[in-house]
């Protein structure tokens, strides 16, 4: 197979995923699955085989993303409906004062949106935007360019959240090392991308709260629920993060020799292992947020099954994104891509984040984006020897390429727009710059570092 047809390969199998998602409006999923079957054909495999490339792909996909990404979703539900974000919101702007409000947003937005979905958390917390903005007389955009850098950052680099989580399983990277380097590299992207530039645009752009939302309160609030403590969010959302850490940092320690292997060291590992760490951590969050403060039984069993009607959406879209690296490997074009790029200039690193910013901008949807790149990039970066904190180098360089560009095509560009009252050029100088300046951000950090590791 030479590299000008393996080159037409990619690039045919691409134009026809976005065709059908663009133009034809096909569900990505379905879209995927016959992107998968084109690429398998065209290669030359036998016709059985495709079949069973895609029932191995989706099933060793699955095994872990619908786990984690169903276990994170009901986690997340139970601290948005008990009224956690608002809490941790209040508090912080509390702490900091109004004049170092966007710190506290930005934070806010980081802590959020680990298990909160970015949009659910963008609604819950914008009525907090509004009331800053009305009570200083400032720009909307000076607290809220923060606070959705706290959440599209956190979001897309750091893990329970499904993006990251789908990424990690098909290139094989380890959570542990993706939440680590993904919050190293995340802050100062968020700071960046929130305080630094928000406090510029909103001299640039002056908007005020949208009619008809000024007198909008936060949800646990109105219904005089009043708050959980700011202690107690902290607490459970560190509870998943500092056991799959533990898990990542005892597994090292024993394979370099520092501890000995032991009851002791199978259970940290046992307890801090994605599974486990988010079951302990959800029904911690059930138990303290819901049955603590009154929530019904039926109640929590509603929430829980809404919960996953988003996640399974992006379960599936997982699902068949395994299935195309799963084709690309079995049909060997994996092993010529390697070999290809063996002598490219290009880091993995650099490639991974081409391709996924290539998707973003031309469909929209970063799950599509991170998902597509994923299971291109796979059959490569297996053939260079990469190591744990690699791997999770390109997880979040993935991660980075899907916030470039937000544009008309992203959801996310109109649903920022209602809620600030912007219209599509206020929306492109505001919100499509500070997603730009997510992905240049992380492709600059995480190029920095891959020097160390």
């Amino acid at each position: 197979m030479s590299t000008l047809y393996l080159t037409f390969i990619i690039i045919s199998a691409v134009a026809i995923l976005l065709i059908m998602v663009l133009r034809l409006k096909i569900s990505a999923f379905i879209a995927l699955l016959i992107t998968s079957i084109y690429v398998g054909i065209i290669s030359g495999m036998p016709l059985n085989a495709i079949t069973g490339s895609i029932q191995e792909g989706m099933a060793s996909t699955l095994g872990f993303v619908a786990t984690v990404v169903g276990l994170g979703a009901i986690f997340g539900q139970m601290l948005e409906s008990s009224g956690g974000a608002e809490s941790l919101a209040n508090y912080l702007v509390k702490k900091f004062g109004k004049e170092r409000a966007p710190w506290a947003m930005v934070i806010t937005g980081f802590v959020v949106a680990i298990p909160v979905f970015f949009d659910v958390g963008f609604i819950i917390l914008v009525p907090l935007v509004y009331a800053l903005s009305r009570d200083t007389k400032r720009s909307l955009l000076y607290y809220a360019i923060p606070l959705l850098a706290g959440l599209a950052v956190a979001h897309s680099f750091i893990p329970p959240t499904p993006g990251p989580v789908a990424v990690a399983d098909i290139i094989d990277a380890q959570l542990g090392w993706v939440i680590l380097l993904g919050i190293i590299l995340g802050i100062p992207t968020a700071i960046i991308a929130g305080p630094v530039f928000g406090r510029y645009i909103s001299t640039k752009i002056h908007l005020e709260t949208p009619f008809g939302m000024d007198n909008e309160v936060p949800r646990s609030e109105a219904e005089g629920k009043g708050f959980p403590p700011f202690s107690l969010i902290i607490v459970i959302i560190s509870i998943p993060l500092i056991l799959i850490l533990l898990n990542t940092f005892t597994t090292v320690a024993v394979s370099k020799g520092l501890f000995r292997a032991s009851i002791f060291t199978d259970i940290l590992e046992f307890i801090g292992h994605p599974f486990s760490a988010l079951i302990i951590a959800t029904l911690s969050a059930i138990y303290f947020l819901c049955i603590k403060r009154g929530m019904g039984r039926q109640e929590i069993l509603d929430l829980s099954t809404k919960a996953l009607a988003p996640a399974g959406i992006i379960i599936l879209i997982t699902g068949a994104g395994g299935v195309l690296k799963q084709v690309l490997v079995d049909s060997g074009i994996g092993q010529v891509m390697a070999e290809s790029m063996a002598h490219s200039p290009l880091p993995p690193i650099l490639l991974a984040w081409i391709i996924s910013a290539v998707v973003r901008v031309t469909q929209g949807s970063a799950t599509v984006a991170m998902i597509t790149a994923a299971s291109i990039i796979a059959p490569i970066i297996s053939e260079f020897g990469l190591n744990d904190p690699q791997r999770a180098l390109v997880t979040i360089a993935i991660a980075s390429g899907a916030t470039m560009l937000s544009h008309v095509n992203d959801s996310g560009f109109w649903l920022v727009g209602k809620y600030l009252g912007m219209n599509e050029k206020q929306t492109l100088q505001s919100w499509t710059v500070m997603e730009t300046i997510i992905a240049l951000c992380g492709l600059a950090f995480t190029l920095i570092a891959s020097l160390f590791f």
